[in-house]
């Protein structure tokens, strides 16, 4: 039943009327549809985030658009279009995951999430970049596919990194930090 919600919800995207977008339909249901199949294969979270990160920006943009096609314009809309695509992640640990959250640098979050928001953050810097890049070439790119490959080569070179140094893989727990006794104390619950 999700297959045939999802390819209908796909279907019924691709025959609407195209605007420009900053990524295609093509390329936004190709990344959806990978991000389970890879976590079936045993891909690392770390590396599926990166990419579900950049997901959910490429949603966010989308969603954009929709509200400046209807012409709804309040301020701080675009942040929160943004933060609220990127921070939908969360339905994920609702249904689905468990949330274990680690020590990443000075984080102390579930290494999915961190994952995540370096992607989101990744994708918008990069296409932020092309767009100063093209305004400084005269509006035009330097390279066919120019604006496909920025943000595929910096995903692809953070994913390359995180399946390498996969985050949080030697840093304790809270249980390890804690032991058992401890995170009984630390939760409140005696």
């Amino acid at each position: 039943m999700k297959f045939l919600a999802f390819f209908g919800t796909a279907f019924f995207a691709l025959i609407g009327k195209a605007m420009a977008n900053p990524a295609c339909a093509v390329c936004t249901v190709a990344v959806g549809a990978s991000l389970e199949v890879a976590r079936r294969y045993g891909v690392d979270d770390s590396v599926v985030g990166v990419w579900a990160g950049a997901m959910l920006a490429l949603l966010g943009y989308w969603l954009i658009l929709w509200f400046q096609k209807k012409n709804w314009n309040f301020w701080g809309r675009d942040f929160l279009l943004m933060t609220i695509s990127v921070g939908s992640i969360g339905f994920m640990y609702v249904s689905q995951m468990p949330y274990n959250p680690q020590i990443i640098g000075i984080f102390y979050m579930d290494a999915l999430l961190f994952s995540t928001i370096l992607g989101a953050l990744t994708f918008i810097y990069v296409s932020k970049f092309y767009q100063w890049m093209k305004f400084k070439n005269g509006g035009h790119a330097h390279f066919p596919f120019e604006k496909v490959v920025l943000p595929v080569g910096a995903l692809i070179l953070l994913s390359i990194y995180f399946n390498y140094y996969p985050l949080g893989s030697s840093a304790p727990t809270e249980a390890e930090l804690l032991g058992a006794e401890g995170l009984y104390e630390f939760s409140g619950d005696k």
